[in-house]
Order: structure tokens, then C-alpha cells, then sequence
């Protein structure tokens, strides 16, 4: 096959392959395989953005570097890369809230999308919900095949719930199934030390973090809440606003 067939055979066009001696010299060949992969291109991100529920988010180009008091733009920009997926890499990014974690994570995310990787953007709570609420055991592995599969699965708000032995237990057989094939991704508000208040009663924590963190990037935010911080500014021009004139 020379390039255009195997781009057609790529694309299963196979009513124009079986028709191949008569249009391989045509001049409209090589215009339709490129319109048929830019479409197919579309409709599979498209499908994959449905698929990984990473919502409406700020981009990583908005984000007021300036307002954390502790934030290492560097290597944030250096994930954007995502060479840290090539090696099953995990990546923990801690901080109180709003300071914009899940933002970082968000655009991650998308970019990973873009790059052609499977996505699921989810918080803890609803994963861990969804794991521990099925029903017999074959249903459970089925659940956590799906979980294990995805080639980027961002975890977001750990520490802000407090979870029970079995959901710990859950997050431990995921990790383990994921480790060292694909990568994670967590946000969190709690320092790895303060991990037992998450799973109070869970023997598996040490063992789960030691996982988790035997790979991985860290990057720490601090400040104050930006959220608060527009909110804050948006009181203000409205008091402006209502001022009377003299």
C-alpha cells in the first residue's frame, strides 16, 4: 500500500479501497481522507470531552500567578507537557481551597484530551460512592477494569470528606491496579500526615499513600482563597456602584 491506502485502510473507507485501481490517481483522494480524519478527529474529542466531565474551567493562561504566596509556576507549566503520563507519573497538588488546584487540574486535563489520552475528571466522593454502591462482586471488578483503564484519572477534592474502611479499601485496590501503568492525578486540602483524618478508620492508609506517592510530583500551593478574593472585589465595585452621586 502506498500512503493514501493506508490512510483509507485506516479509516476503514473500505467501498473506496475495493475501488482503488480506479480513483488512486484522482485529484479529490488525498482532500477527502483529510476531510474524513479532521471530522473523525472532531467527533472523538468531542466524545472523549463528554466523557471525561472536566466541565467549564479558567484557562491556565488567566490564572493570576501573583496571588498565591506559594506556587511553582514552573513546574506547573512543565506538567502542561504531560511527560509525566509517560512513565505513570502521579501528581498531587496541595492546598487549602480555592486557591485554584482544581483549575490546574482542569486544564491538565484538557490537555491531555487534546493529546488523544482518556480523561475522567471526577471528585472522590462520587467515585468512591459509585465504587462502594454496586451490588456483587463481578459488577465491583467490572467498575474498577473501567476506573484502572483510564490513561489520566483526576481525583478531585480528596481530604474534603471523611470516608469510611471500605471506601479506603476501594481506593487502595484501584491504586494498586493503576500503579506504575497509569497515571493519577489528586487534589487535596490535607497534608499527607493528616490522610487518617480522611480514612479515620482504615488500616490500609500508610500502604495506600506509600502507593500513591512511591511515583509522583508534589507541588504545594498556598494563599488565600481566590474565590474570596473576587468575591471580595465584586462587594466592592458594587458598593461603588450604589453610592450616590453628589
Amino acid at each position: 500500500m502506498n500512503e493514501l491506502q493506508q490512510r483509507a485502510a485506516a479509516l476503514r473507507l473500505h467501498g473506496l479501497l475495493a475501488h482503488w485501481p480506479e480513483i488512486a490517481h484522482a485529484d479529490w483522494v488525498p482532500q477527502l481522507l483529510d476531510w474524513e480524519e479532521q471530522e473523525r478527529s472532531r467527533r472523538s474529542l468531542e466524545r472523549r470531552l463528554s466523557d471525561a466531565r472536566v466541565g467549564r474551567f479558567k484557562p491556565l493562561a488567566d490564572f493570576d500567578w501573583a496571588w498565591p504566596t506559594r506556587c511553582d509556576r514552573q513546574a506547573i507549566e512543565d506538567l502542561m507537557s504531560l511527560s509525566f503520563m509517560a512513565d505513570a507519573t502521579n501528581v498531587f497538588l496541595v492546598g487549602p481551597n480555592g486557591i485554584g488546584k482544581t483549575m490546574v487540574a482542569q486544564n491538565l486535563a484538557y490537555q491531555a484530551l487534546l493529546q488523544g489520552h482518556t480523561v475522567l475528571f471526577i471528585t472522590a466522593g462520587k467515585m468512591l460512592g459509585d465504587l462502594a454502591a454496586l451490588d456483587g462482586d463481578s459488577a465491583l471488578r467490572r467498575r474498577l477494569r473501567q476506573y484502572a483503564a483510564i490513561d489520566l484519572l483526576c481525583l478531585d477534592e480528596v481530604g474534603y470528606l471523611s470516608y469510611s474502611s471500605r471506601h479506603a479499601d476501594l481506593l487502595f485496590e484501584l491504586t494498586n491496579r493503576r500503579y506504575e501503568h497509569k497515571s493519577t492525578l489528586i487534589t487535596t486540602n490535607k497534608s499527607f500526615q493528616e490522610w487518617n483524618e480522611v480514612f479515620p478508620n482504615a488500616a490500609c492508609t500508610v500502604s495506600l499513600i506509600d502507593r500513591l506517592t512511591h511515583h509522583s510530583e508534589l507541588i504545594v500551593l498556598e494563599g488565600e482563597s481566590y474565590r474570596v478574593k473576587e468575591s471580595r472585589e465584586r462587594a466592592q465595585q458594587q458598593q461603588k456602584r450604589r453610592k450616590p452621586k453628589t
